[in-house]
Parts: structure tokens; C-alpha cells; sequence
């Protein structure tokens, strides 16, 4: 009998972890969750209910923190950061190894409470999850280590507040805790409602491991717990989740002096050119749209196939499919676990039920009641329909046709989105010649969601500024060690004409980034109100209102991104605030 009937006609039984340990560790703390405050964790109050998605059982209730609440954590912070700072990098170092080996100890318990708490398979949790965020501490107790001679110049930021989403609930933790404590940071993170378990089997590893009280701070609740830590007086905000809540917060730190990083959502192109390995694209798709159910910022959720190899790859892609298995999260042999929760169940199917274009195909496969949604994949979409624009957040993949490598470059940039990308050829200088045209923070060449805490991972447009990760990651955590100086001040021309210790000097003009003399090479006087001479300003000919023109047309401004645009405007605004008094000053003179 061939090996591939074999595997058609095989029955897979279950085979399920065990959860008692996760229970048990519920059940030792009372059933209640609740802050983690100055190394100790507060009386919980049965606020919010956290459910298993899979089974809708209530696992244990949890504290909604209030504004005075959140306010006590991020005091009992800032009480702890001059004194973690100064323990230096090799004492932080010390307590970031013995995390990382607590959490190696604990890590059966950590991933069986991942599954429960989340939906995810257990063999994502425990053998991709878990020991990834492991590794990040490991990595960052060696930055730590070396900052002081690597990054002698830079000082922790201050205060962190952390709010992190509920796909990867401890591995968004380890991405925003670990570099913060490495650079001398104290933080207060914000699990997300639907998933705080891990952060407090964290929090309770902390203790063990000798954190002391204050550096590590965590506050549970809804959206207005989240909105109450970016109101307060830390020196941080992190945040990683959609990008309607991210433009909320970029709004409410706006003018605060608050340094803000922002992982937001994702609309990746998954591109496959026509002389790909068809069965390696194949599966490295099933890794990229169905790994944790499609929950996934950088998940490959658009298709661009090209027009010669569409209809083989969308037959393998059905069939494999069709072999995909759904259930208990906690069954290891199962490949597709339970939605996060029924509210994202909701949209899900709200916007694939709304969807007229293409043709939709659900994975055959037994799908079993409850918060579950099957594989599904939409062809023959156009590149501007709403499931090719929009993110589903779902184990939905939608797919589109391109011709040239040209088109599947304008097709995978025409998003709002720049968080990752995918290519897959066996022709290496097309993918050197196409990786950099790709409007994204990451991009893979015939493979897909590969991490490590050694490299910066971040998006740019709608999804976000900033890095997590890597060398990249630790700017955001630290600062230079000397402030910026103040721009010079230039003394205003006071009386008539100028002062005897000043130089006299005629203005140029600003044409192409940079100062030109007039072509016609005439000035002007410029007097105040009182007769008094402030200077001489150029006149500027036709020639050099056509070099303006053509400086506009050619520098692309338009073509930016609107955070590169965000960037100079602010610092713009920041050199004009110090030289307050020149303009004020000038201004005066002049009028």
C-alpha cells in the first residue's frame, strides 16, 4: 500500500496533557488573579471572568484595576528604578538568568496554562512559545551584562508601561519585560483581558527569582485599565495590538514628552513565483495563515500566486487542508485549536459572511462546537476587495493572481499595513531584487515566522514604529546618557543696524534642502517698525523659483510614510520650542 494511503486511512486518537497541574496552581491561589504589586500580589476581587475558549469553562475570576490602582504600581516603580538602575548590568544580568531558568523549570506549567487560557495547540505553546520566551531572557541578561562597556553611553528610560495582546500572552511579556529590565528599566504591564494567566504565573516567578519589589509590576483588566497606564506619569508607553487602539494611544502620549513604540496589526503578502518548491510553499503557508488559528500579526494572510501555477498550488493547498486537525488545544496531536473568544469568533465570521467576491472553501474536516472556525481559503479576489485590505485576525487566507514580478510588488505594497512579508523562489537575485521593493519590517525568503530575540522585529505604515528584539530593541529601552544640547542661540539685531560684535550676514535662501544664494544675486533690507535695520533678505529671480519646483517634484515627500513624516514634524516642533525665545523675540522686532 503506498505511504500516502496509509496516511489517508490512519485514525488519529487523542492524546491530551495534563491539565491539573495548571489547575491546581489556579486553585492554590484561590481562583481569584489579581495585581502584582511591589513583589507581592494584592487581595483579588472577582471583577472579569476568565474563560477557557475551547470549553467556555470559567478557569478563575480576575481583578478590573482602577486609575488608583494602576497609580500605586507605577508609583511602587518609580520608587524601585534609581536603585535597580544603579545594581549595574551584571546584577540585572543575575536576575534575568535566574528567570529564564525559572521559567525553563516551570515550563510544562506555563505552556498547559498558555493552551487553556488562549485556544493554542499545545505543541505551539510548548515547543514555540514558551521556549522562545525563555530565550529572550537569556538574551537580554547578556545585554544586560554588557552595557556597560557596550552601551556605556546610553541610561534606562525610567518607567515602563507595558500593555501587551492576548495571541502570545507571555511572549509579547518577555518581548516588552525582558530588554526593559536589562537597560535599568522598572515596568507595569498590562496583560490582555482574555489571557492574564501566564503573566501571573510570571509574576509569581518573579518572587522566586529575587526580583526586587517594584521592578516588576502587573495590573489585569479591560481597556480602561490600559487607558489609565498610558495616562500615567511613566516614561514609557510599549504597546503591541490592533492599530485602531495604537492610533489611540499615539493620540493620548502626543506632546507628553512619553517615548512610545507601537506593534501593531499586519496584512502580509505570502508571495510564490512560478518556480517555487510547490510543496514547501505549500506548508510554509499552513505555517504562516493557520499557526495559533490565523491570530497573528505577521500571519501571511494574503496569497499572491503567480497567474501560471494558481490553480496546482490552490488544489495542494485544499487537500492540505483537508488533513488539518481541530480541537482540544490541549490534544497534541491536534493542528488548529479554539479562537481567543467568542466576540472574535463573531467578527470573524462576520467578515467572510459579508464577502460576495471570489470563491470561498472551508477546510473539510470535523470542526467541533463551541469557539472553533475552520481553515478556509477565498480565491480570485481583487486586489483592492475588502477581505484583501482588511485584517480578519482568523484562520482565513485570501488570495489574488499576479503576472510579473513588477505586479506582485505593487499588489503586496498596496496595503495600509508594513509588518512582513513573504517570498518564495528558488531563483536567489529574484528575491535580492524583490525583498528590498516590499514595503515591510521583515522579510522571508522560503520560510516563514522565524524569530529570535537577537533580531529586531517591527513593521512600519499602520503597523507600527519601533522594534522588538536585537540591538534595535534595547534604543527603545534607553537613552543617551547626556541630553541633546540646546540648539545655539543667535542674539536678535537690536537699534540700527547691527552691533558692533556681530557679524552681518544676508540670508540665503532654502531650495532643495539646502541654503542657495540668489541667481540674480539681489538683497533687501528688512527694517523694523521703529526704522531699526533687523537685516537683508535674498530676492529670488524666476530661476530660482523653478529650482524650488523642481526640488518639490523630486524629493518624494508624498511617497513617505506617514510615521517618517510624524518623525520630522515633531522634531521640527521640538527645535522651534527650543529657540522660544529667538522667534518671540524676533517676531517682536519685526512687528
Amino acid at each position: 500500500m503506498p505511504i500516502e494511503t496509509i496516511f489517508d486511512t490512519m485514525e488519529y486518537g487523542t492524546a491530551p496533557e495534563d491539565r491539573s497541574v495548571a489547575l491546581q496552581w489556579i486553585a492554590n491561589h484561590g481562583g481569584l488573579i489579581g495585581p502584582y504589586v511591589n513583589g507581592a500580589f494584592a487581595p483579588a476581587r472577582d471583577d472579569l471572568a476568565i474563560r477557557n475558549p475551547a470549553t467556555g469553562e470559567k478557569l478563575a475570576g480576575m481583578t478590573l484595576c482602577t486609575k488608583d490602582e494602576v497609580t500605586e504600581a507605577v508609583q511602587s516603580a518609580r520608587a524601585a528604578q534609581p536603585d535597580w538602575q544603579k545594581a549595574g548590568g551584571a546584577a540585572r544580568a543575575r536576575v534575568l538568568y535566574a528567570l529564564a531558568r525559572l521559567m525553563q523549570k516551570h515550563a510544562r506549567l506555563l505552556a498547559v496554562m498558555e493552551s487553556l487560557d488562549n485556544g493554542k495547540p499545545i505543541r505551539e505553546s510548548r515547543d514555540i512559545d514558551i521556549p522562545l520566551a525563555i530565550r529572550h531572557f537569556y538574551h537580554h541578561a547578556g545585554h544586560a551584562q554588557l552595557m556597560p562597556s557596550a552601551l556605556s553611553d546610553r541610561v534606562a528610560l525610567g518607567v515602563c508601561g507595558q500593555i501587551i495582546p492576548w495571541n502570545f500572552p507571555l511572549l509579547m511579556l518577555a518581548w516588552k519585560i525582558a530588554p526593559a529590565l536589562a537597560m535599568g528599566n522598572t515596568v507595569v504591564l498590562k496583560p490582555a483581558e482574555y489571557t492574564p494567566m501566564t503573566a501571573m504565573i510570571f509574576a509569581d516567578i518573579c518572587s522566586q527569582a529575587g526580583v526586587p519589589p517594584g521592578v516588576v509590576n502587573i495590573v489585569t483588566g479591560d481597556g480602561s485599565t490600559g487607558a489609565a497606564l498610558v495616562d500615567a506619569t511613566v516614561d514609557k508607553i510599549a504597546f503591541t495590538g490592533s492599530t485602531s487602539v495604537g492610533r489611540q494611544i499615539q493620540e493620548a502620549t502626543a506632546g507628553s514628552g512619553k517615548s512610545l513604540t507601537l506593534e501593531l496589526g499586519g496584512k502580509s503578502p505570502y508571495i510564490v513565483f512560478d518556480d517555487a518548491d510547490i510543496d514547501s510553499a505549500v506548508e510554509g503557508l499552513v505555517d504562516a495563515i493557520w499557526f495559533n488559528q490565523g491570530q497573528v500579526c505577521c500571519a501571511g494572510s494574503r496569497l499572491l500566486i503567480h497567474e501560471a501555477i494558481a490553480d496546482d498550488f490552490h488544489n495542494r493547498l485544499k487537500a492540505r487542508m483537508d488533513k488539518l486537525r481541530i480541537g482540544d488545544p490541549l490534544d497534541k496531536s491536534i493542528d488548529v485549536g479554539a479562537i481567543v473568544d467568542p466576540i472574535q469568533l463573531q467578527q470573524i465570521q462576520a467578515l467572510v459572511q459579508a464577502n460576495t467576491a471570489g470563491q470561498t472553501y472551508h477546510a473539510q474536516t470535523p470542526v467541533p462546537e463551541g469557539c472553533f472556525y475552520p481553515p478556509t481559503l477565498i480565491t480570485g479576489l481583487h486586489p483592492a476587495d475588502t477581505l484583501m485590505q482588511e485584517e480578519i485576525f482568523g484562520p482565513v487566507l485570501v488570495s489574488t493572481t499576479f503576472r510579473t514580478p513588477a505586479e506582485a510588488v505593487e499588489i503586496a505594497n498596496n496595503s495600509k499595513y508594513g509588518l512582513a512579508a513573504t517570498l518564495w523562489t528558488e531563483n536567489i537575485n529574484l528575491a535580492l531584487e524583490i525583498a528590498p521593493k516590499l514595503v515591510a519590517g521583515v522579510v522571508w525568503v522560503n520560510a516563514t515566522n522565524l524569530f529570535d530575540a537577537a533580531a529586531g522585529f517591527g513593521g512600519t505604515r499602520e503597523s507600527g514604529f519601533g522594534r522588538e528584539g536585537g540591538w534595535e530593541g534595547l534604543q527603545a529601552y534607553s537613552k543617551p546618557r547626556q541630553p541633546l544640547p540646546e540648539p545655539a542661540q543667535v542674539t536678535p539685531f537690536t537699534g540700527q543696524g547691527a552691533a558692533a560684535d556681530d557679524i552681518d550676514r544676508t540670508a540665503k535662501l532654502f531650495i532643495g534642502g539646502k541654503q542657495a544664494r540668489p541667481d540674480g544675486g539681489y538683497s533687501q533690507a528688512i527694517f523694523g517698525p521703529k526704522g531699526q535695520l533687523l537685516g537683508h533678505a535674498p530676492i529670488a529671480n524666476r530661476k530660482d523659483i523653478r529650482n524650488a519646483v523642481q526640488a518639490q517634484l523630486a524629493c518624494g515627500w508624498g511617497k513617505t510614510t506617514g510615521h517618517l513624516r510624524a518623525q520630522i514634524l515633531y522634531y521640527l516642533a521640538e527645535n522651534l520650542a527650543a529657540q522660544t525665545n529667538r522667534f518671540a523675540e524676533r517676531l517682536d522686532a519685526m512687528t
